[in-house]
């Protein structure tokens, strides 16, 4: 079984994209400006995508229809049995992309991880920098053919509300905020509560770039979080994407005890009874 990067390159992919166990998907969403709200990629992926991508609709294929929040990730089982269907099996390894920096890619790449299966990898680049760089693109639907995934939960990958309403009175834990400052600070509001999670710390983490992840180096990311890698860590956002894209980033700097809270402030912000905090002080 051949093992997988976290992290490969239009390059690296280009030379890898006929091997038979090797699968790439395109997770892209798009915003739909009409509503301020986000929907399926699938009209991008059908107009364009990176020849024998398939697409994961990550809305659809991954979160829990029966859950009150958009992206509440199915159970385990479920969960790898959804990645089952997609062709997504044991021996498999899968390479995931989008068309915003790798942020939706990175919530498929952590719900994989939160099941066991670790031979996933995001690209370092899109459908753009893949065409540019002279490979072929497609408007063809990939579908791949069903397998069997082995769900090995990962315990503590998934944080839910009380285990972080925990966390606030538990100084080993550090709970991470990573969106603007401004958010974090209560200088506006984009849920029901301005603020951010009582003792949460703010590190944005401003390593997305257009074209991919621009990875602050460990010694970085130890210098804006504090404590040590292997230090239980809870990554938050407003909906749980960025911060996967967070949290991926650090398991890539070494840490060894990460989490996302999937439920966010989308969550949070609901329950008047879950303490809120305003202002640069995280207590």
């Amino acid at each position: 079984m051949q093992l997988m990067e976290s992290l490969v390159t239009i390059t690296w992919l280009a030379d890898h994209l006929s091997d038979t166990d090797l699968l790439v998907f395109d997770c892209s969403r798009l915003l739909d400006m009409a509503i301020g709200q986000e929907k399926s990629g699938r009209s991008a992926y059908d107009r364009e995508h990176i020849s024998g991508a398939a697409f994961l609709e990550l809305q659809d294929d991954l979160s829990d229809p029966k859950a009150e929040f958009s992206y509440t990730p199915l159970p385990a089982g479920a969960l790898a049995a959804a990645f089952s269907r997609l062709g997504i099996g044991n021996e498999t390894r899968v390479v995931l992309y989008d068309n915003s920096g790798s942020m939706w890619a990175a919530w498929a790449w952590w719900l994989l991880r939160s099941v066991g299966f670790d031979r996933a990898a995001l690209l370092t680049g899109g459908v753009a920098e893949w065409r540019e760089a002279g490979h072929p693109v497609t408007g063809q639907a990939t579908e791949y053919p069903p397998a069997t995934l082995t769900p090995a939960p990962r315990p503590g990958a998934l944080a839910d509300k009380d285990q972080v309403l925990a966390a606030t009175e538990e100084l080993t834990v550090r709970i991470i905020d990573v969106l603007p400052p401004e958010s974090y600070e209560g200088l506006f509001a984009m849920y029901d509560r301005p603020g951010h999670i009582a003792s949460a710390i703010n590190e944005p983490m401003a390593f997305i770039t257009e074209g991919g992840f621009s990875l602050k180096s460990t010694e970085e990311i130890e210098s804006g979080l504090g404590g040590s890698p292997d230090q239980r860590a809870i990554t938050y956002c407003g909906g749980g994407i960025a911060a996967a894209a967070s949290a991926f980033a650090m398991v890539r700097s070494g840490y060894t005890d990460v989490a996302i809270y999937p439920g966010s402030l989308e969550e949070w912000t609901k329950d008047p009874a879950l303490p809120m905090v305003t202002g640069s002080d995280p207590t």
